[in-house]
């Protein structure tokens, strides 16, 4: 069986998540073609775009949003993500069970006597009317459920069926609170009864292969997969990691060269590309793993993270984390600086490398 090493590995995730050259113009596309993007800070999805679409314009981001074919939804690892309509669809009754048990794992304490079932009974036809937050439907049913606290009610809320975050929220110019809608409501159809994990299987493995079945799980945040995978598995190619892992791979992937060039990207905050592995050591050091779940803004050199990036108001710092070549330092400020008028429309301000 054929041995991936750390650096073939990292260059097949970069060309599956469109890293290595920018595509493009059609930014929902490649929405599609990742399985969605982390979404739930609303602004920052579209630095993911901007770093895999070349010439990336989020008008039409923004317009998707409004024409209801790309929508934000929390989805895999119970976390808002932003997906086509058609996956939305297709995978949210996958992982509504999910979204549930990780909801009351979190919250149970503050939720006695509050039964799941019945609760999306309760808030099924507030949501349904019309647009609200999850504390507006919380006040509105909290007559049923009178020890429960406010706070942990609303997010069971927004938990227990399939809901939408409806715009002006997640737009490129848009702000307010999450408002959010059933899926039904806004899209005219209910999820799939019938979700076909397998299908989740294979659109995680082009977008990520080759990969173990642990970085499948820590992925999607779904039990039960191993049987779908066996099923899948006369069908996949099979190889292994320098740990000695079995990775698996759908055929008609790209697999480029361990020394296929690969320019600085900007990630965003909770990149898929970082937090999509159980083993997120072909893209950051294990010294830096703990980066990955705070939010930080990351920079790859030769594919890896390097640095982590801030803003302040028209200002954009990298900030290294290990030293740099003076090749990189003069290719990241370009490439920051080219962020950084993306995201302000500024001439002034400054981009720069701090300490």
């Amino acid at each position: 069986m054929t041995v991936l090493d750390r650096r073939a590995l990292t260059r097949a995730t970069l060309a599956r998540q469109h890293l290595l050259d920018r595509h493009g113009p059609d930014p929902a596309g490649i929405v599609d073609r990742l399985g969605g993007l982390q979404a739930q800070e609303p602004r920052e999805p579209y630095t993911g775009l901007w770093s895999r679409v070349a010439e990336f314009d989020p008008a039409p981001v923004s317009a998707a949003l409004h024409e209801r074919t790309l929508v934000r939804t929390v989805l895999i690892r119970r976390t808002v993500h932003l997906v086509t309509a058609a996956d939305c669809l297709a995978f949210r009754g996958l992982c509504q069970p999910m979204i549930t048990q990780r909801t009351w794992g979190a919250r149970r304490a503050e939720l006695p006597g509050v039964d799941p079932a019945e609760l999306a009974e309760a808030v099924r036809p507030w949501f349904a009317e019309s647009p609200r937050t999850g504390a507006e439907v919380a006040r509105l049913v909290a007559g049923r459920f009178p020890g429960a606290s406010h706070a942990a009610l609303a997010d069971a809320a927004v938990s227990v069926i399939p809901l939408v975050q409806v715009p002006p929220r997640g737009t490129w110019d848009g702000t307010g609170p999450a408002r959010l809608t059933t899926v039904g409501a806004w899209l005219g159809r209910e999820p799939d009864p019938e979700p076909d994990a397998a299908a989740l299987v294979l659109r995680y493995l082009r977008a990520f292969g080759p990969a173990a079945g642990a970085d499948l799980r820590a992925w999607c945040g779904l039990t039960g997969l191993p049987a779908v995978v066996t099923r899948l598995r006369p069908q996949l190619r099979t190889f292994r990691d320098e740990r000695g892992r079995t990775l698996l791979d759908v055929d008609d992937a790209p697999l480029p060269g361990p020394d296929t060039p690969a320019p600085p990207r900007f990630l965003p905050a909770f990149d898929n590309v970082v937090l999509g592995f159980d083993d997120r050591s072909r893209i950051i050091d294990d010294a830096h793993r703990g980066l990955s779940v705070t939010g930080a803004r990351f920079v790859l050199l030769d594919g890896r993270v390097a640095a982590t990036w801030t803003t302040s108001g028209d200002d954009l710092t990298v900030h290294p984390l290990r030293p740099f070549t003076r090749a990189e330092t003069d290719a990241v400020a370009a490439e920051a600086e080219r962020l950084r008028g993306f995201l302000t429309g500024a001439a002034a301000g400054t981009a720069r490398i701090g300490p």
